[in-house]
């Protein structure tokens, strides 16, 4: 028999003690992204209101995504090798000190050097957890327990979002900036409260040679992670500003927890076909979502097509998120899974950093009602990538 939602994965297939801890990284994959998509679509803002142009503001809200793009593939080095609490909890800390640094920022070179700080955290704590838990998990589960993690870090990016634009609106950035930290905090009390480091620290790979900063194998996902984390992100940033400009009446920040519950359904929906179904199957119809996604979004005058805009974007980046990530895991190198991780979110990174830098460049040089159509030219791009790929990449 399948697992029903209220039968938690650990019982299921007996980690026995190992449950408790999987249930408080769990917890800490939710806290350490809510924190800063708590501050995603407010600090664009910020930076704008203590001087800066658009697109500075562009290179306020990618900025931290490009630091963890240029550190991520040593993290996942080091996640093969050493402590993974240790590594996350220092992650953790770095990320709250971080989120605090901007309650006194007064000029824009103070919100980049959060920032920056922000980013090095970020990229420790997303490579360790999603490692970690992925050692926890037997190799016929990884899909669905991947997937229970990405209804995690979903609910994160849904909730904290919703967080910060509400306490932005109700009191302002500065207490937007320390309830992320208070979120940040968390997780580095989950982090330190779990027992297990994960599997032993490797001192050496398969083979004798440490492998490359990155896990070629896993490059084709990476990229095809990226091409749909732009119009996600660009969303994130802009989608305030926008419906601003053009004058609407729209209650938009609640469109991230819609987009959450809606994908909580999906995952739930489509649990036992992560380990399933071919990738190419979800990539076609997560392609078709990102389409409606956008062109909802492009239309939208009320609450109907904000609604559908969600629901199209939980299918297409949300369910992608597990999806690509489960594969990345299981087209690994043996003891690479760290590795293959840190790849991975170098997708995810390229694609945060981009995707508040192109709609900065739109927002600056285009029309309004063009922002979304213009973000369509990823789709060909994602197509073209998988049939690159799968030639290349034995499995794919």
């Amino acid at each position: 028999m399948d697992a029903t939602p209220a039968e938690p994965l650990v019982r299921r297939h007996a980690l026995g003690s190992r449950g408790r801890d999987l249930a408080l990284l769990m917890a800490a994959s939710f806290c350490y992204l809510a924190g800063p998509m708590a501050i995603a679509p407010i600090v664009a803002g910020f930076a704008g209101s203590l001087g800066a142009n658009e697109v500075l503001m562009g290179v306020a809200g990618g900025l931290m995504n490009l630091v963890a793009l240029a550190s991520r593939p040593f993290v996942g080095r080091l996640a093969d090798r050493l402590d993974k609490r240790r590594l996350t909890a220092l992650g953790a800390a770095v990320m709250a000190l971080a989120a605090l640094a901007y309650v006194p920022a007064v000029a824009p070179w103070m919100v980049f050097a959060a920032r920056v700080a922000q980013g090095l955290g970020y990229a420790v704590c997303s490579v360790c957890l999603s490692t970690w838990i992925s050692e926890l998990l037997p190799r016929e589960r990884v899909g669905e327990g991947m997937g229970l993690y990405g209804m995690m870090t979903a609910l994160g990016m849904a909730v904290g979002p919703a967080l910060g634009i509400y306490c932005y609106q109700l009191l302002g950035y500065r207490v937007a900036f320390a309830a992320a930290a208070l979120l940040l905090a968390l997780t580095f009390l989950c982090a330190t409260r779990v027992r297990r480091p994960g599997a032993h620290p490797r001192r050496a790979f398969p083979g004798g040679a440490a492998p490359g900063v990155l896990e070629w194998r896993v490059v084709p996902v990476a990229l095809i992670m990226m091409l749909f984390t732009i119009p996600f992100t660009a969303t994130q940033t802009f989608l305030v500003t926008l419906t601003e400009a053009e004058g609407l009446d729209l209650p938009v920040g609640l469109f991230f927890p819609i987009y959450a519950a809606l994908l909580l359904v999906l995952r739930a929906t489509l649990r036992r076909r992560f380990d399933r179904w071919p990738f190419r199957r979800f990539l076609a119809g997560a392609m078709l979502c990102a389409a409606g996604a956008l062109l909802s979004l492009t239309f939208m005058r009320g609450v109907g097509l904000m609604v559908l805009g969600a629901l199209c974007m939980a299918g297409s980046y949300g369910i992608m998120c597990s999806v690509c990530q489960s594969t990345a895991i299981l087209l690994a190198h043996p003891g690479c899974r760290g590795l293959a991780n840190g790849t991975y979110y170098v997708g995810i990174d390229l694609g945060m950093a981009l995707g508040p830098l192109i709609g900065g460049v739109l927002l600056g040089h285009a029309p309004p009602r063009a922002f979304y159509p213009a973000l369509l030219a990823v789709l060909p791009l994602m197509l073209l990538t998988y049939l690159i790929g799968r030639r290349l990449v034995k499995g794919l």
